[in-house]
């Protein structure tokens, strides 16, 4: 017999437009969502979790829109938080995040980086998954 205790997981996937106001949607969905899971909104957990997802979700419009498609924002929640947010634009993959100087832009995976225990990409044609797991 297996003694091993597991962490049940649970999966919330949404579409969200390809816009400013889409990646801001995905943000709210995403505290929202992680609130009904028992991680209160307010909470670092929740604030580090938002500020992940909107700048994922801010690079994906940003560079992977392409008109009359939607982003994809999925949450699974079991011994790590992993987001995950996709668009639709094939190539452009994110490269590992440098130290911007004095640009005022190109701070956002640089912020995923420190804040998230892993993150990276994934090809899922016709685009890309960019992710990042929150451990505990």
């Amino acid at each position: 017999m297996n003694s091993q205790i597991t962490t049940p997981t649970v999966e919330f996937v949404r579409r969200f437009s390809s816009t400013r106001r889409g990646a801001s949607s995905a943000r709210r969905l995403a505290v929202g969502q992680l609130d009904a899971w028992g991680v209160p909104q307010g909470s670092e957990y929740s604030d580090t979790a938002a500020l992940i997802v909107a700048e994922l979700a801010a690079n994906a419009v940003l560079h992977g829109h392409v008109p009359g498609h939607a982003c994809e924002l999925r949450l699974v929640l079991g011994t790590v938080l992993r987001i995950e947010v996709t668009d639709t634009r094939p190539g452009r993959r994110p490269l590992r995040p440098e130290p911007a100087g004095d640009a005022e832009s190109g701070r956002g995976l640089l912020l995923v980086e420190a804040l998230a225990k892993a993150w990276g990409v994934a090809e899922r044609p016709p685009g890309k998954t960019v992710w990042a797991e929150l451990g505990p």
